[in-house]
């Protein structure tokens, strides 16, 4: 997979079988495919959340996805990986986020996906506005992301993968 098919951020929806299916296409070393996919929910911090905006600045955010790859790369054996975010507005249910990460076994690709997730969650470089009956709010980092990434050994403060 060429280094620009890795990622990207797009407003357009994604197919989980089209995306594995491309992943592991013609790669015979390929033992497991592990994916992860995110959505909207309906209800942030107790409060009802009718539409969440995603803003990002385009090729910085794509630059920075693709270095937590190359990260990921470097820090599991894996054979290939693909992130897919969305921005724009979307509603509750709405598919926000793939990871896909193939490997020759199981548990490299379990734990590359959940290093690129607590990356992405942390990392990238996306502003997320959630629209409630109180009104639309940015919402803030939060502190259990941090967490998540630390046990990777980074400092949520450091943006260098």
């Amino acid at each position: 997979m060429t280094a620009a098919a890795r990622v990207s951020v797009q407003t357009a929806d994604f197919d989980l079988a089209a995306e594995v299916s491309a992943l592991r296409a013609g790669d015979g070393g390929v033992g497991a495919v592990v994916s992860f996919v995110g959505t909207v929910r309906d209800r942030s911090e107790g409060r009802g959340v009718s539409l969440m905006e995603l803003e990002h600045y385009p090729g910085m955010t794509e630059r920075a996805i693709e270095a937590m790859i190359d990260a990921a790369m470097a820090r599991f054996d894996i054979r290939a990986a693909r992130v897919i975010h969305r921005v724009g507005p979307l509603r509750a249910c709405d598919q926000i986020v793939l990871v896909v990460v193939s490997s020759a076994h199981r548990g490299q690709a379990f734990q590359a996906c959940e290093f690129l997730m607590d990356y992405l969650k942390t990392q990238a470089p996306f502003w997320k506005k959630e629209h409630t009956p109180e009104g639309a709010h940015w919402v803030d980092a939060r502190s259990h992301d941090d967490e998540a990434l630390a046990r990777w050994g980074i400092d949520s403060g450091n943006v260098a993968p």
